[in-house]
């Protein structure tokens, strides 16, 4: 995918905006930003840059200071999970109400939609021969963006780690670290786009680079590896994808628990219920 540099920025607020960042939020910016602009060109919404409320489609973009004075009056915080807010100058949609008993696949056709980037991303795993394992990583990387936004990595190992295999939930966790690392061996080199967004002399932040090198030596360290070779270049908006291939792996993989993901009393129930009923007032 093509990103044109000065619109990514000025989707940031502008230059000054982006030199107060860290460079692990320039990162993921970018990446939430692809991820946008994919789904607008698949599903025909609105346009995933930040514009100022009430312009509609015009590309006018706030200056820092506005950005600033703008945190009190919104009702969300910009890290919001993408079920929490709307895309700016639209509102927030009507969902469609859940079984009782609700199942992964019944997240993904119901809240997790549109899912192309982790579809494609699994699609690709999938065709290159990756073990059901590294594919069902690929299927659920990113699926925790609708709940939480900052430190998505760890988050989605959270959210699937009691009913996935270890293999799994650790790719999952660790593939969020591994994408600023070049592995020309495993296939994964890093990406042209971030010398160009951000610059040569990028350093990732002192955690992720603690855990890098952890990762470096780990026995499972091709697991998440495997994960950032299909994840960044899981973009392209003409590929035509679904669930339905991965539903057999899903089912042999997923540990769906019979009462329905939500009602089970397990660890992270919470976090489905909550994916399950956003607009739940308390």
């Amino acid at each position: 995918m093509e990103i044109d540099r000065r619109a990514f920025i000025s989707s940031l607020g502008g230059a000054t905006a982006v030199g107060l960042m860290t460079h692990e939020d320039r990162a993921d910016a970018l990446e939430h930003y692809m991820m946008d602009k994919l789904d607008e060109q698949l599903d025909g919404e609105a346009g995933a840059v930040l514009q100022q409320p009430g312009q509609g489609g015009g590309t006018k973009y706030p200056t820092v200071a506005e950005i600033e004075a703008q945190i009190e009056t919104r009702g969300v915080r910009r890290g919001a999970g993408s079920l929490f807010a709307a895309r700016p100058g639209t509102n927030v949609k009507r969902l469609p109400p859940m079984p009782d008993k609700p199942t992964l696949v019944d997240f993904f056709k119901l809240r997790f939609e549109p899912a192309n980037h982790v579809l494609q991303s699994a699609n690709r795993a999938l065709k290159t021969g990756m073990s059901e394992h590294i594919i069902l990583a690929c299927l659920l990387h990113d699926v925790v963006l609708n709940l939480m936004k900052p430190d998505h990595g760890w988050w989605g190992a959270q959210l699937v780690e009691p009913y996935v295999p270890e293999e799994t939930s650790f790719a999952i966790r660790y593939h969020q670290t591994l994408r600023f690392y070049a592995d020309p061996q495993a296939g994964y080199e890093y990406p042209e786009m971030y010398y160009r967004t951000f610059g040569i002399d990028y350093v990732p932040p002192p955690h992720i680079e603690a855990t890098y090198k952890m990762l470096k030596n780990h026995k499972n360290y091709m697991a998440p590896r495997l994960v950032t070779v299909n994840d960044l270049y899981a973009f392209d908006a003409n590929a035509k994808v679904s669930i339905d291939p991965f539903i057999d792996i899903i089912g042999r993989h997923f540990k769906q628990p019979k009462e329905g993901l939500g009602n089970d009393n397990s660890p992270v129930a919470h976090m489905w219920r909550t994916i399950a009923r956003p607009d739940s007032p308390l």
